[in-house]
């Protein structure tokens, strides 16, 4: 359901003149959340409003929303901090907003300074001096929304808000990502429309999307939905693993849409290597075990770091068991960075494809961007897949300080197509040599996903 979002009205306006107001209720949508302020030291330094004028104009706001056929939620600003400082006050708010008709009173730890121990005290509070449905705002400037959301649950609260992945000023808001499972699957509430499973599955699919249409990137470790919150590594770990999943799992991860990631890395042994092949559907024997086992720990041991890259150890794999096919090849390269009263790159490539010799050209803000630009324009026609593949995040790190600038980098490239997305990583002495070759590597990967009857189609 809908919402607008709101402030009460201003000190000197009339409701039935109040431009924000106007606003919310010219929106046309069946609900209105309005903040109204329950600190006195917002009240007078920021309002520059008595406390009694501060309960009028949220009452007021209340009323004339009301009068318009609208339910509304009030959200009371700087609750905490209110409390801290005049807890009687605070209370007045709620009941001033109550006794408008304000269906659900949220408490908003604004500053996001409140810890779990006195926030649960503070709710537990309220529910007994005040009737009614409550809620919870948390900001994560202590590092504590989430677990805030979930203790004020615990206290009584029956509505939370908060943000996918946790977007919002400063350090952000409360996190729905971490929040709707553990509400739904370890506290036994219903959160989901109908109560169906079947949504929360959608979970990690759609927080990924969030994370990219919005730019704000997500750390593989992010809880439920991270690429690692179910990825194991240690040998002692993925024994147990193979065992038993619940030895290291606190939920199965298919609940929420994400897979269990048994990494591939000198640590790891071939438990992890058997793993991935079974959950691309491939069959390694035990000859190819050995041999890709054998190339994994030569590869780290030269400055490699495959945890987080299974797209390239999955070519690894493929070319292991005679099942890769060189779908393109980059056979030359080059590139030019100027500043010529702006500064561009451009790149020129020869690529062999299906037996034919392209070249092409690209120009971009950089280096690998151009070269990036011009793997695209030459086999794009060949591959138009590619043209929705989107680079998502590049890194690079040095392997080996000593040497300076002439050091060995690693570089990770991330993308993602229609709801996937893949890691692929190289290491070289030149940055675009290593740039480049992470970034073919990642094309080269989703061709040979899409293949029939190849990799599960993943």
């Amino acid at each position: 359901m809908l919402a607008v979002f709101g402030s009460t009205k201003h000190r000197s306006s009339r409701v039935d003149q109040d431009p924000v107001l106007q606003a919310l209720v010219e929106a046309d949508v069946p609900v209105a959340v309005v903040f109204g302020k329950s600190w006195l030291l917002h009240v007078r330094e920021v309002l520059k409003a008595t406390p009694d004028e501060n309960l009028t104009m949220i009452s007021e706001t209340i009323e004339y929303l009301r009068g318009h056929g609208m339910r509304v939620i009030f959200d009371a600003e700087h609750f905490f901090d209110g409390w801290k400082d005049s807890p009687d006050y605070a209370l007045s708010v709620l009941r001033a907003a109550r006794s408008s008709g304000a269906e659900t009173l949220v408490l908003c730890d604004t500053n996001g300074g409140t810890l779990p121990s006195e926030l649960f005290e503070i709710v537990k509070n309220v529910k007994s001096a005040v009737n009614g449905p409550i809620g919870i705002h948390a900001h994560n400037d202590s590092g504590c929304a989430t677990a805030n959301s979930l203790l004020a649950v615990e206290a009584g609260v029956r509505h939370v808000q908060g943000t996918f992945i946790g977007l919002g000023e400063r350090c952000g808001n409360a996190d729905l990502v971490q929040l709707i499972p553990s509400l739904t699957l370890k506290m036994g509430f219903k959160t989901l429309k109908d109560g169906d499973p079947e949504r929360l599955k959608r979970l990690t699919e759609i927080a990924r999307f969030i994370s990219s249409v919005t730019g704000f990137h997500m750390l593989p470790n992010h809880p439920y939905v991270g690429r690692n919150a179910f990825a194991h590594k240690g040998g002692v770990h993925i024994d147990a693993m193979m065992k038993h999943p619940r030895t290291y799992e606190h939920i199965d991860p298919t609940l929420v849409g994400n897979e269990r990631i048994l990494s591939v890395s000198e640590y790891a042994g071939r438990s992890a290597l058997m793993d991935l092949a079974r959950r691309l559907g491939l069959s390694l024997s035990k000859e190819e075990l050995t041999a890709v086992t054998a190339e994994v720990k030569r590869l780290e041991a030269s400055g490699y770091h495959l945890e987080p890259a299974e797209a390239t150890v999955t070519l690894l794999l493929l070319k292991h068991m005679g099942l890769y096919r060189e779908l393109f090849d980059v056979k030359n390269w080059w590139v030019e960075s100027v500043n010529i009263g702006r500064k561009i790159s451009r790149a020129i490539l020869t690529i062999a494809v299906d037996g034919d010799i392209v070249t092409a050209t690209g120009e971009g803000v950089g280096p690998v961007h151009a070269l990036d630009e011009a793997i695209r324009s030459g086999i794009s026609v060949r591959f138009p897949a590619l043209r929705d593949v989107s680079l998502t995040d590049y890194k690079v790190y040095v392997v080996d300080s000593k040497e300076g600038t002439a050091a060995y980098v690693r570089v990770f490239t991330e993308f993602t197509w229609r709801g996937r997305s893949w890691v692929t990583t190289h290491v070289s002495n030149n940055i675009v040599e290593a740039s480049l070759a992470a970034i073919i590597d990642g094309y080269r990967y989703l061709l040979l996903a899409l293949e029939p009857g190849l990799l599960n189609n993943r």
